[in-house]
């Protein structure tokens, strides 16, 4: 696959995740009340809906947080990395914009990820993340398990949103936080999600590599990342 059409694919599919689960935020609130169940199976379908349509083209990260993972697994180059990190914040920034036009600011500002305890945020954010990306490496690297991949991931994000909507939001994803922040100019706990995720992604990376691989020293994997080098191209 060419470059272009693999950044694309995970603009697209990004746009996808963070529009449809911003519109199911909204229908959610347009009863009066948020329907935690509601806007889980909204981010879990359309992260399905990426999946299937875009997967194929880049690995379906759609998430800097899962790219991060990749990178550490040495699925990823370097350089890829960054172009992934890229297209996801372009793409979740579009769907904001789109929401935006469908509505207005303060309507973009109520789909921002907003902790109701910093401190309760930031753990379930760094653990939810560190689950999510140690089932996306495993699903995407075991036989036995590869191929209930497509459903097993969207699966998971669903049940962490069930889990975490009331303490944090649940973003486990920066591009997904940062596209509603900046259009709909709603910072304040921005900072959370920009960092802890990230966080949770090399734990759950290191979890991956003891529990799943064995790999109790990490020496050579370490090394590999200080030199910046993955599998050119590939991804997950």
């Amino acid at each position: 696959m060419g470059k272009t059409q693999t950044y694309l694919a995970e603009v697209f599919g990004t746009f996808a995740l963070v529009g449809i689960g911003s519109f199911a935020i909204l229908s959610s609130a347009a009863g009066g009340s948020l329907d935690v169940v509601a806007i889980a199976f909204g981010f879990g379908l359309a992260l399905l809906v990426g999946l299937y349509a875009f997967g194929e083209v880049s690995g379906g990260h759609f998430n800097p947080a899962v790219s991060l993972g990749m990178f550490l697994d040495r699925r990823l180059s370097l350089n890829d990395m960054l172009g992934y990190w890229v297209a996801q914040v372009v793409g979740a920034i579009a769907a904001s914009l789109v929401v935006l036009i469908a509505f207005n600011d303060n309507a973009v500002a109520a789909t921002t990820t907003q902790s109701s305890d910093n401190w309760a945020g930031i753990v379930v954010e760094v653990m939810m993340t560190a689950l999510f990306v140690a089932v996306i490496l495993q699903s995407t690297k075991s036989e036995r398990v590869r191929g209930t991949a497509l459903v097993a991931i969207p699966l998971t994000l669903l049940a962490i949103h069930i889990a975490i909507v009331p303490i944090s939001g649940s973003s486990v994803n920066p591009a997904r936080s940062l596209g509603p922040a900046l259009i709909g100019t709603e910072f304040g706990d921005l900072w959370i999600y920009l960092i802890f995720p990230l966080v949770g992604a090399v734990l759950g990376w290191v979890v991956h590599k003891i529990v799943a691989e064995g790999d109790m020293s990490l020496r050579d994997d370490l090394d590999g990342v200080r030199r910046g080098t993955g599998a050119p191209g590939a991804s997950g």
